[in-house]
């Protein structure tokens, strides 16, 4: 068990109104630090949320040895505060520590942590229905060194982020741009990771997708352009005449909390549901032929987020009339619902800060 210091801010912020939560713009007053000195994880702390001293020699600027990951912490209507499913998270991060050659936080230190962190800032949790408090965690590589080798030290750290919904659309429909030209992963490669790297080469795509007025890219796999891997910031589903399907879990993309978590409501609401390679032009084929029912992204920033078009090259494909289809809607509510403390958690996802 972490022992704790915290060192008390002398200067409180002014917390952001509803209107002004944009996602990741706003942090609370206190941050978690950890040290690791070559040999363990040290020197646990909340501090008040400032810079971060660094090195310009330090190989997180050089080599990118670098993690994150992303939860929420949720205002309960009796005025509790709730985790969603945390200990997949911490599990994940360890995933990626493994294959960045990061020293490994011990589960329940990590989740300690969070929960420390929280609670001392839990009077930045909002309480508006349809806002929360954005957890961002992260490892970042601290030697001063110009070399290329893992780095022999590390810190963890914890900041806080009230928001709201992470696309200005809402749970509204949004427009996702199909991008043939860039690749963002291949298998073998850091795709299934939470690091950095795959986000920055996201963005040239991400840009021009924007530009055509378009929220977000569409990636295919990176050998043959041929099957769909994700959305820039969600897992993928499709629901083709009833039946949902979604890329299967290959190395290439990320394994989503939020996707295995509608993975098993869907399962335990009795539908067809896929885990496979899923071809580009079959979602095309299932379009032209009125197959196509839904199609929406799952994450956490977004939750449930339907796709209202999608443009191959041009040709714009329609889903749903532009709406929210029941499935994701369901979904939706059912998610939040069991974030929010309003359903029924019969699996056992949300934890308190206890």
């Amino acid at each position: 068990m972490l022992n704790i210091k915290i060192e008390q801010t002398k200067t409180k912020k002014t917390k952001p109104e509803p209107k002004d939560m944009i996602f990741g713009k706003n942090f609370s007053d206190h941050m978690f630090i950890m040290d690791y000195d070559g040999s363990a994880w040290r020197s646990p702390r909340i501090v008040p949320y400032g810079d971060i001293p660094l090195s310009p020699a330090a190989m997180v600027f050089h080599y990118g040895q670098e993690l994150f990951e992303g939860l929420k912490a949720y205002k309960t209507e009796s005025g509790g505060i709730n985790l969603f499913r945390p200990k997949k998270n911490v599990e994940r991060m360890n995933w990626t520590c493994e294959r960045l050659c990061i020293p490994e936080i011990e589960p329940a230190d990590a989740l300690q942590a969070i929960k420390a962190v929280v609670s001392h800032d839990a009077d930045w949790v909002p309480e508006e229905p349809g806002y929360s408090l954005y957890i961002r965690p992260f490892i970042i590589a601290t030697d001063p060194f110009i070399g290329v080798r893992p780095s022999e030290t590390y810190l963890f750290v914890i900041i806080l982020s009230p928001v709201g919904a992470y696309y200005p659309e809402g749970i509204n429909p949004v427009k996702i741009y199909v991008e043939t030209e860039y690749v963002r992963a291949v298998k073998g490669g850091l795709g299934f990771a939470k690091a950095g790297a795959n986000y920055a080469a996201s963005i040239k795509a991400q840009q021009k997708a924007k530009q055509l007025g378009y929220a977000q890219v569409l990636w295919l796999d990176g050998v043959e352009r041929k099957y769909i891997d994700e959305v820039g910031t969600m897992n993928v589903f499709f629901v083709i005449d009833n039946k949902i399907i979604t890329p299967n879990l290959e190395g290439t993309i990320l394994p989503g909390v939020t996707r295995d978590s509608v993975l098993c409501l869907l399962r335990d609401w009795g539908y067809d549901v896929e885990e496979r390679r899923v071809a580009l032009s079959e979602i095309l084929e299932a379009a032209e032929n009125g197959k196509l029912n839904e199609a929406f992204g799952t994450g956490t920033a977004a939750v449930i987020s339907p796709v209202g078009e999608l443009n191959n090259n041009g040709d714009i494909i329609t889903v749903n009339n532009n709406e929210i289809g029941p499935i994701a809607k369901k979904l939706y509510d059912t998610i939040t619902g069991i974030q929010y403390g309003r359903l029924e958690d019969k699996f056992g996802w949300v934890c308190g800060l206890e």
